[in-house]
């Protein structure tokens, strides 16, 4: 039985998550997952605010990472990124519950490019990051009809 895509991303997230101490011990939750793209969040928390009293932005960072993670693995390939930056627009704040959207904008052979965003619950954009992934050997759970 050949599974859909949308399963596919899922399980493949689902092995993921169930091994990414990282981003459960920051607070994320992994919302939704598909075939090249995904949604986490996370409130900001006391312990995530920096000395400006605004959200750290490596935080900020290890969100939409993450997203950008859970988007470029989302076809059962075992991907890691090669390249990331991040444009910091707005901070977030202390209470705020922050939603990164990670969606694949290419994939050429063994290498993808992403874009994500950052936003706020009300839906301020509070950054913008492009990810390079690179696949390398190996899968998040086995397919018995994925021929080798």
């Amino acid at each position: 039985m050949t599974m859909t895509p949308e399963e596919r991303a899922r399980r493949a997230a689902d092995a993921m998550w169930a091994a990414d101490d990282a981003s459960k011990w920051l607070g994320m939750s992994l919302d939704d997952v598909g075939p090249g793209w995904a949604r986490l969040s996370f409130a900001v928390e006391k312990h995530h605010t920096n000395g400006h009293d605004i959200c750290h932005g490596g935080y900020i960072f290890t969100l939409a990472d993450s997203a950008f993670a859970f988007a470029c693995n989302s076809y059962n390939q075992r991907a890691v990124a090669q390249h990331n930056t991040i444009s910091f627009l707005a901070p977030g704040r202390l209470g705020d519950r922050l939603t990164a959207v990670a969606r694949e904008v290419t994939l050429a052979g063994r290498t993808g490019v992403y874009d994500a965003t950052v936003e706020t619950q009300d839906g301020t954009l509070i950054a913008v990051f492009r990810g390079n992934s690179r696949t390398v050997k190996g899968t998040h759970f086995d397919e018995p009809d994925a021929g080798g």
